[in-house]
């Protein structure tokens, strides 16, 4: 989940360094730091928190040299500290590192034993001793750069920068994502196209196993066998990634406003002219599925709880739905005519990728719904659905999360017609639902008071609990997430008629109760369940459509209006009020929104 860039350039490499971190920042934000090279001498500054400290610091004590590498860290091995920040030296070599290395116990002991002493509490430090080692015993920096790659176990994306080698950086890849930028006489390193993006729009993705040697002149890659190879160079679109807040005080609340217009540009990817459902070609044949497995961590988990219900009400397929965290530890049976299918914003999930790997070659199909083409989970699918939501730069997922429900309740409706459970009218009506969903989330948005101020009086509160029935009980699930998740509130969901069998005994007057209630088949269910509640003198915060709310009466203690929708599309239009439920509250209580305390967006190790 750290964030890494490397320079060979032409001009001074801090600054262009530090502007690459400020867009990583989202990957880590516990410390930061970079080396450089000048005169062929290696030097490193480093600061604890934000990226901010790191400038401060460089203000005061500035590198010089055109050659470093950076980092900004989310804590694995080790608090956060300066000692423990990154990029970590060992006489003549230092490295930044993302992910894990498993085996670093052994090594050290290993190390130590051989007279080497350790500083830091990090694994990353284990790595920076071995190839000073391995230089001491007479290899050349690209020789123990290579020779200490072969003794890693575990995650890991890689970069070595050598003391006297201002033209040479080592980049690696095994599990955590790294790619190479190409640049006119220079050549950089990053986690990302986004920290390139400013220097470069041509980009080459490393494959798993890949190793780079880099110089100003170009990058020699061998695969996972030591064999050459050729890697391509892809043009990313420099206006797809751009990162900034255009006007808003948070990134969360330009995410939530983008939703119209990404939402938008998701259908028109989607539905050709003649209001047909087109996907890549990838020989997707949803009569050859009898059961199809959903995998995915976090947001996208709930992502696809909701998306089971469409495709098991719509489409009529049995849907199995894990958290990929425990999914291959399971070592599921995989029985024929199984699509698997995987969720993930930044297709780099390290849980849901490994997930993925275990189904391969056993799922008829792999299907991946991604926001990030190029990203290992993409390249490892048959069929991978990009979202188009853009950058999201927030760490609370806001319109990746409702661009993913807009996909997968399209590849619903494209199963359901393919296996002739709805008809061609059906599903001309079921799009036309589809259409109208920007201009509702408009409207949803435009709550926008009214949610402020229900958050303020949530703002107060200890514990929440979210209630939800049917395809609300994921929202629920979501929603509760997105509030602990920047305001640190506690809360939990459950679904609405599990109330009675445990939780209520939770319920009194201090415990506010969020019960997400579209006006559907099932709402007199919920709208009892709500009573239940407030019998015991539990606080009601009730979000409904307008006829719910009607229905509900005056007794509960907030209420947030949802314009009327289709039932289908109705758990995509709930996300908004949940999303902006959890982002009034973090204001209100003065938490840092956009990058909360022990979070960071893409998650690239276990």
């Amino acid at each position: 989940m750290c964030g890494i860039v490397g320079v060979l350039g032409n001009h001074e490499a801090a600054p262009i360094l530090v502007e690459a971190l400020k867009r990583l920042e989202y990957r880590g934000y516990d410390s930061a730091g970079i080396a450089t090279l000048n005169d062929g001498v290696l030097t490193r500054r480093r600061a604890v928190g934000k990226l901010v400290n790191l400038s401060d610091r460089l203000v005061h004590e500035p590198l010089a040299g055109k050659s470093g590498i950076g980092h900004t860290r989310w804590a694995t091995h080790g608090a956060p500290s300066e000692l423990n920040a990154h990029p970590h030296r060992s006489g003549p070599v230092a490295v930044v590192h993302n992910g894990i290395i498993e085996n670093y116990r052994e090594l050290r002991a290993e190390l130590s034993d051989a007279g080497l002493n350790f500083q830091t509490e990090t694994d990353t430090e284990t790595v920076a001793l071995l190839a000073e080692h391995l230089l001491n015993s007479g290899l050349a920096p690209v020789e123990a750069a290579f020779a200490t790659l072969d003794r890693l176990e575990g995650a890991f994306a890689l970069a070595f920068l050598f003391d006297g080698q201002e033209d040479l950086i080592v980049a690696a890849r095994k599990g955590s994502p790294l790619a190479i930028g190409h640049g006119e006489g220079e050549m950089f390193v990053g986690s990302d196209a986004i920290a390139l993006a400013p220097m470069t729009d041509r980009i080459t993705y490393l494959e798993e196993g890949d190793r780079a040697v880099v110089t100003r002149a170009g990058v020699e890659i061998r695969d996972a066998n030591g064999a050459l190879a050729n890697r391509a160079v892809r043009q990313i679109q420099i206006d797809a990634t751009r990162v900034d807040k255009a006007g808003h005080k948070h990134f969360m609340a330009k995410e939530i406003a983008e939703q119209p217009v990404v939402l938008s540009n998701t259908l028109s990817n989607y539905i050709d002219a003649d209001g047909q459902i087109t996907l890549p070609d990838a020989g997707l044949d949803f009569t050859k599925v009898d059961r199809l497995t959903m995998v995915a961590c976090g947001t996208a988990f709930y992502a696809c709880l909701t998306a089971k219900y469409w495709f098991e009400q719509i489409a009529r397929i049995p849907v199995d739905v894990d958290v990929a965290s425990e999914f291959r530890y399971r070592e599921p049976p995989i029985p024929a005519r199984t699509m698997a299918l995987f969720v993930s914003q930044s297709g780099e999930t390290a849980d849901t990728l490994a997930a993925l790997r275990y189904c391969n070659e056993k799922a008829d199909k792999i299907v991946s719904v991604v926001n990030v083409p190029e990203s290992s989970i993409a390249r490892e699918s048959d069929l991978a659905l990009p979202i188009f939501a853009g950058i999201e730069v927030g760490v609370a997922s806001t319109k990746a999360f409702t661009c993913q429900l807009t996909v997968l309740v399209l590849l619903a409706l494209k199963a359901a017609r393919e296996r002739d459970v709805i008809s061609a009218a059906e599903l001309a009506e079921h799009i036309a639902a589809l259409q109208t969903m920007p201009g509702l989330i408009n409207m949803a948005i435009q709550q926008n008071s009214a949610v402020k101020a229900t958050a303020r009086k949530l703002a107060e509160a200890r514990d929440i609990l979210f209630l939800g029935r049917g395809s609300m009980y994921p929202l629920a699930l979501e929603g509760a997430l997105k509030l602990k998740e920047i305001s640190y509130i506690h809360a939990e969901a459950y679904a609405a008629g599990e109330l009675k069998h445990g939780p209520i005994a939770l319920i009194d007057k201090h415990v506010p109760v969020v019960v997400m209630a579209h006006k559907d088949p099932l709402f007199d269910k919920t709208v009892s369940n709500m009573q239940e509640v407030m019998a015991r003198k539990g606080k009601v915060v009730l979000i409904s459509n307008p006829a719910g709310l009607a229905e509900a009466g005056d007794d509960v203690w907030g209420q947030i209006a949802m314009p009327d929708c289709p039932d289908l599309i109705a758990p995509i239009l709930y996300a908004v009020p949940a999303q902006l439920l959890a982002y009034h509250t973090a204001v209100a209580k003065g938490t840092d929104v956009d990058q909360p305390r022990n979070l960071a967006k893409s998650v690239t190790v276990e």
